[in-house]
């Protein structure tokens, strides 16, 4: 019997962005409580990279045990064409999006995926399929925290070092939506109209001010920048004040402790329909604008995966669907 075949890009050893093989192989089958998707668009996020090249940046004894070749991509916006055994509430034509499996393996980087049902939410209206694409991870990395973690209750000042970027350009939109009082934006000048332009309170420069030296008081941090010196951001917050890290990073926790400011780590963005529904209001309703730094055909995800490491994004950076064109995504 023949094999349905698809497009797809695959990963067929750890390392550069070459390796990254745009190729035919099988189509995937739903099985129980799963939905087939064509997939319009796939978002292309941090995890994406960090599985290219073999999780070298996590600590042995938490790497995922992943062994090429694989499909890479977790963020779908796309159409339902199949169902499997067992799944109500979707229906065959029904327009989607999603962040698949995650933190597992979600095969995004291909013509069709594979998703549990309860993994995909309807894709909002005032979003074309690339947009809706960029959406996913990156929103609900921001929208679990500020309203599954805090329930929306934020109040004071939230200040998103690192705003201009996937998670940063969602926290300040989601901060003002959870109850913020002020928020403050942490990039570097090239993004200040950008950041503006979604409603932050005050924009740092840090390219000519550090914000440890420009900014006190601060009631929440949500870092996506993290590393061995995210606690110069230690003078920045209020006692009592909250730390939310993105990413690894070194907050020299007994001196924070000492000033009273708590550290929320551990936390982590996981697959939810629901979830993603909270986050598409949202959307629809005009409280939440999506920044899109650049689009790529899916044949060309390794210069994707370049533009990602050459970093200063703008928003999200999203792989189309082939043979359709940008304007046919709405």
């Amino acid at each position: 019997m023949h094999t349905a075949t698809m497009r797809a890009v695959r990963l067929h050893a750890f390392g550069e962005p070459e390796q990254l093989v745009y190729e035919e192989v099988a189509r995937p089958e739903p099985g129980p409580g799963e939905v087939l998707v064509r997939v319009c668009a796939a978002g292309v996020n941090p995890p994406d990279w960090y599985a290219r090249r073999g999780f070298r940046n996590i600590p042995a004894e938490l790497r995922p045990n992943w062994t090429p070749p694989l499909i890479l991509g977790s963020d779908i916006s796309g159409v339902v064409v199949a169902l499997g055994p067992d799944v109500t509430g979707w229906r065959p034509g029904d327009e989607v999006f999603g962040l698949v499996n995650f933190p597992g393996r979600g095969s995004a980087y291909a013509e069709y995926v594979v998703s549990p049902a309860a993994h995909l939410a309807s894709r909002p209206a005032a979003l074309g399929h690339v947009e809706a694409a960029a959406v996913p991870m990156a929103g609900l990395t921001a929208y679990q925290y500020l309203f599954t973690h805090l329930r929306g209750r934020v109040g004071g000042t939230v200040l998103v070092n690192g705003a201009a970027g996937g998670v940063g350009h969602f926290a300040v939109q989601l901060a003002r939506a959870a109850g913020a009082r002020r928020v403050v934006a942490v990039a570097s000048g090239r993004h200040e109209e950008f950041l503006r332009g979604l409603g932050v309170d005050r924009f740092v420069d840090y390219t000519r001010t550090p914000a440890e030296e420009a900014v006190r008081d601060v009631d929440l941090l949500i870092d996506t920048v993290g590393g061995p010196h995210a606690h110069r951001l230690l003078p920045v917050m209020r006692r009592g004040g909250r730390i939310a890290p993105v990413f690894l990073g070194d907050y020299h926790r007994t001196r924070a402790a000492e000033l009273g400011i708590t550290l929320t780590e551990g936390w982590q963005v996981r697959s939810s329909g629901p979830d993603l529904a909270g986050l598409a209001a949202l959307v629809d309703a005009g409280k939440v604008r999506v920044g899109i730094d650049s689009v790529f055909p899916l044949r060309d995800a390794a210069a994707a995966h370049l533009r990602a490491e050459r970093g200063h994004l703008q928003g999200k950076i999203v792989l189309s669907a082939e043979d359709r064109g940008f304007a046919d995504h709405r």
